[in-house]
């Protein structure tokens, strides 16, 4: 009933909640609380402003490539309609809004002209109530890059450091010693300040995480696996970090959750499993994966490709392995969904998504389906839907362990 609630909300939040009083950290209720955001012109100038439930410490910066504002502040329940988020006016041409970190949220202002900030505060209002007021003024590209040059940079996540030496803002431990299950590590896709695709207020963010916390809880009555989770509430996980995240773990397996959405294609439905690979399988898998791959843009983050301290033979070696463990996997998922859930005409290929580098850990990409096909988004929200392709991924898991995966540790073996 607490993913049905959360999915209908179209946000996460109700999630998080639980999440964070079961791990001791703060709920979102003990948050400051956002509301009531208002776009409004006047000449060259827009102001966007929120109703805050007390006043905040409140930081802009401004980045180009591509041009937007960043607005970081404490961690806010963020009470505003995910509709409002997609209205524009002047420079603004749309902002968006979540948990950036455990202690940190973003605002994520689109410029659709260069501009500058000339007022990001939170002032108190009657009552003991806040107001956050951001207005910026169009300007020229000269002042526009005067302003980045001289703006300091928005806080990154640990750095995005290399999957090869992680250093991660949320660590986990290495398999333990004498661990004899093997370990899987679920990646719901976007989260906290990145909703992915957002269909009639429904976030892609919160259908996916409700279909990983289902898998894991699954995967773990088995008792068979040991089942680790990038994120289990409503916050931005960067895409180096999840690599990170099922590295340090010694994941045994990696298996990222996604829902696509095509505005030009509402016809275009059914599941379809992704491995990595240099080489697209053909446009649309390159277009999926370069859309995925803006996942750090869209939270404030440079996009530039991480480097990772991988090289030599028997990496390579394990490169090569980890891709063909991979695509038993797929292969295996392939033939097992299709039992229970549709697939798309196509439901097998490639491409190169960042989340799936791992050169060490065997990895999969699940597009549920598209949010943006009405009968999809039905069953996509639809507990019972969830139940049965649950169940298949469940499956497809434990024949790929049952028949076909090498024993515990081989690719670890090749670690650095």
């Amino acid at each position: 009933m607490r993913l049905t609630a959360c999915l209908a909300l179209g946000l996460a939040l109700g999630c998080a909640g639980t999440a964070h009083a079961q791990s001791g950290a703060r709920s979102p209720a003990e948050f400051p609380v956002a509301t009531d955001a208002k776009l409004e012109q006047a000449g060259e100038s827009v102001r966007l402003t929120m109703a805050l439930s007390r006043p905040v410490e409140v930081a802009a910066s401004v980045l180009a490539g591509p041009d937007r504002v960043v607005i970081d502040l404490p961690s806010i329940n963020f009470q505003v309609q995910p509709a409002a988020a997609r209205k524009s006016a002047g420079v603004i041409g749309a902002f968006r809004f979540g948990l950036f970190t455990a202690d940190k949220a973003r605002i994520i202002i689109d410029l659709a002209q260069p501009a500058i900030v000339v007022r990001a505060e939170s002032r108190a209002v009657r009552g003991g109530f806040g107001e956050l007021v951001i207005e910026l003024r169009r300007a020229t590209r000269a002042e526009f890059l005067a302003a980045v040059a001289k703006a300091p940079v928005p806080d990154r996540v640990a750095a995005a450091p290399a999957p090869a030496n992680p250093v991660l803002a949320n660590p986990l431990p290495g398999r333990p010693a004498g661990e004899t299950r093997q370990t899987i590590v679920i990646d719901p896709g976007h989260g906290g300040i990145d909703p992915g695709a957002v269909v009639a207020s429904i976030a892609e963010k919160a259908v996916v995480l409700a279909f990983g916390l289902r898998l894991k809880e699954q995967l773990e009555a088995s008792g068979r696996y040991r089942v680790l989770m990038t994120r289990d509430d409503d916050r931005f996980v960067p895409l180096a970090e999840r690599v990170g995240i099922a590295r340090a773990a010694g994941a045994d397996l990696f298996i990222s959750i996604h829902a696509d959405s095509l505005t030009q294609a509402q016809e275009v439905r059914g599941a379809t499993i992704y491995t990595g690979s240099e080489r697209a399988t053909d446009t649309e898998a390159a277009r999926l994966a370069a859309k995925e791959n803006q996942a750090d843009s869209v939270a404030g983050l440079d996009a530039s490709e991480d480097t990772q301290d991988v090289a030599g033979i028997l990496m390579d070696l394990a490169k090569r392995e980890t891709r063909t463990f991979s695509s038993v996997f797929a292969r295996n998922l392939v033939e097992t969904l299709g039992g229970s859930v549709k697939l798309h005409k196509v439901p097998l290929r490639s491409a190169g998504f960042r989340v799936l580098s791992a050169p060490d850990v065997p990895s999969v990409l699940i597009e549920l389906g598209y949010m943006s096909s009405p009968k999809d988004a039905e069953l996509l929200n639809s507990v019972e839907w969830r139940v049965k392709a649950v169940a298949a991924v469940g499956a497809a898991v434990d024949g790929y362990f049952t028949n076909a995966r090498a024993p515990i540790g081989k690719a670890a073996e090749h670690r650095p």
